[in-house]
């Protein structure tokens, strides 16, 4: 049985590992052969407005403790925490922290440097929220430097008033430009951390994804990362340039309500900044509502203005300045409707009869369900015929249109799935997020999903391809089969899996005839209540 201790042996001495920066020195942990030091502040910034740099300090910080996260609206129970445990730190409106793990602390290391950015879309979250975000196996193991992030999210990061004044040009975009500040911290400070400045690749997953896209989008970014991974990255493709025009007017609305339902008149916007956080979350919820009503649903993502964002790339297109940045894009099996079998039958999909996995299929397929059964028997002939039911073909196919837009526009991208099927409910397709403690080689943290000697052999490849990334530009390394990038026409995937191996447009036919069904809807919780615009139950 493999067994691994859930934390390491923190060794603490009277000249605990001590760091500089531009502002001042910082001093963090040892836990056997890597540093960590967490909560280093990397700007400030008023409320609704563009972050500066933080103020300098005499002495030396303690970084032993991470940072505050971002106030969410509200933040019950996730959704999916039966199998993706959240933990929640405080939060605050001063947010701008970072953390790091790494073996070195000399400027002549010069080792990748690989900063993650959290998901939770751009409106909930923080680096601290899941245990396969915590960075010291993967520094460890891969030798590279992890910088994990909070930033500004919600109401606080995009909500748009710059129809009430220059000074607010930029709040609809002032979360976005958080992460350009933290980025910029680190080409100026990671040396001090045995970092390449020269050497960065930012990655994320799901709105994590997202803001490694969107950070391509945003000129005020570039030169501050090399590279870029996209894990079933949300928000690619919104329905073109009139679509991102009209999620702006929405975003002001969202604006001029929760000013109205704050008493605040448009000659004294400025007020907003200081009223307690209380009352602005509750009018701005209340501002959702009202806007819900109307038909109208915010997004809660930087808006774009042609100046400081350039909009998905997708419906706006590809900047030439990054398009030579070399990415990887990828999805898993059943992202989102992968642990919903409990909607179709009363027993786990696992244990269904061959009778009862066929009924269920041709009442969801209707006459097209022997052609689905058979295109998918061959793009997936290891899994069971029932599986079809789970597969994710919305980040699939946002993940397939980025490619072919990146690809047209000469950029080099490589596309993968993560296929494991997991312990969990007797068997259970890789849902949203099931591939980030493999990345993080924390797979043993995490008991549904841990498979005894799989597990290893799959952090091995995962974290291997990723690792050869960051230092090469090229995810082909010793633990997988060779993996050629994508063209315009052509998506060759590498499928993680028990038996690891690369497929050519294996689902290309399945997802063409694929059906229009009805997805099952997972249980909605209270904290995805502020994304949606649906008043919480009581």
């Amino acid at each position: 049985m493999y067994m691994k201790k859930l934390t390491s042996q923190v060794v603490m001495t009277y000249d605990d590992p001590v760091a500089e920066t531009k502002y001042g020195k910082v001093r963090g942990l040892k836990t056997e052969d890597t540093y960590i030091f967490r909560g280093i502040q990397y700007a400030k910034a008023k409320r609704f407005h563009m972050p500066e740099e933080p103020d300098p300090w005499e002495g030396v910080k303690n970084a032993f403790a991470f940072g505050n996260a971002c106030l969410e609206l509200n933040t019950p129970v996730a959704h999916d925490n039966d199998i993706v445990q959240h933990f929640y730190y405080p939060q605050s409106e001063r947010c701008q922290v970072l953390n790091i793990w790494t073996k070195h602390l000399e400027k002549d290391a010069k080792k990748p440097v690989m900063v993650w950015l959290h998901g939770g879309g751009w409106f909930s979250g923080s680096a601290t929220e899941l245990i396969a975000y915590d960075g010291e196996n993967l520094a460890q193991y891969g030798d590279v430097v992890v910088v994990s992030l909070n930033h500004r999210l919600n109401v606080l990061g995009y909500l748009d008033l710059s129809d009430y004044g220059e000074e607010y040009r930029y709040s609809g975009n002032v979360g976005l430009a958080d992460l350009v500040a933290a980025l910029k911290w680190v080409k100026e400070n990671i040396e001090n951390f045995g970092g390449d400045p020269g050497n960065v690749t930012i990655f994320g997953q799901s709105g994590g994804g997202g803001k490694v896209a969107y950070l391509l989008q945003t000129p005020a970014a570039d030169g501050l990362y090399h590279k870029g991974i996209i894990q079933s990255g949300g928000y690619l493709g919104h329905g073109g340039a009139e679509a991102h025009k009209h999620n702006r007017e929405v975003s002001k609305k969202c604006a001029a309500l929760t000013l109205k339902q704050l008493g605040i008149g448009e000659d004294e916007v400025s007020k907003i900044e200081t009223v307690p956080w209380e009352d602005l979350a509750q009018a701005t919820m209340e501002a959702i509502w009202l806007l819900r009503e109307e038909g109208e649903s915010v997004s809660w993502e930087p808006v774009y203005d042609g100046d400081y964002f350039m909009g998905d790339p997708v419906d706006m297109g590809f900047r030439k300045e990054t398009i030579g940045t070399p990415m990887i894009i990828g999805t898993c099996f059943g992202e989102f409707s992968g642990t919903h079998d409990r909607h179709f039958s009363e027993t786990p999909k696992a244990l269904w009869s061959a009778e009862e996995a066929d009924a269920i299929m041709r009442k969801a397929f209707g006459d097209k369900a022997d052609r689905v059964k058979e295109l998918f028997a061959k793009a997936y002939p290891d899994r069971q015929i029932q599986d079809v039911l789970f597969l994710d073909l919305d980040f699939k196919n946002q993940a397939l249109g980025y490619i072919k837009g990146f690809a047209e526009a000469g950029g080099t991208i490589w596309n993968y799935m993560f296929n494991l099927e997991t312990p969990y409910e007797c068997g259970t397709v890789a849902w949203h997020n099931a591939e980030e403690c493999y990345v993080f080689r924390n797979a043993a943290y995490l008991e549904y999903e841990y498979i005894p000697e799989v597990s290893e052999k799959l952090e091995d490849e995962v974290s291997g391809a990723w690792l050869a990334f960051a230092r090469n530009s090229d995810p082909n390394c010793d633990a997988i089969p060779e993996w050629p990038a994508c063209t315009k026409d052509s998506v060759p995937c590498m499928c993680f899996d028990k038996v690891t191996d690369l497929r050519v447009d294996h689902d290309k036919e399945l997802i063409a005839e694929y059906p229009d069904i009805e997805v099952p809807e997972f249980p909605l919780s209270n904290k995805m209540y502020a994304f949606y615009g649906v008043k919480p139950q009581e």
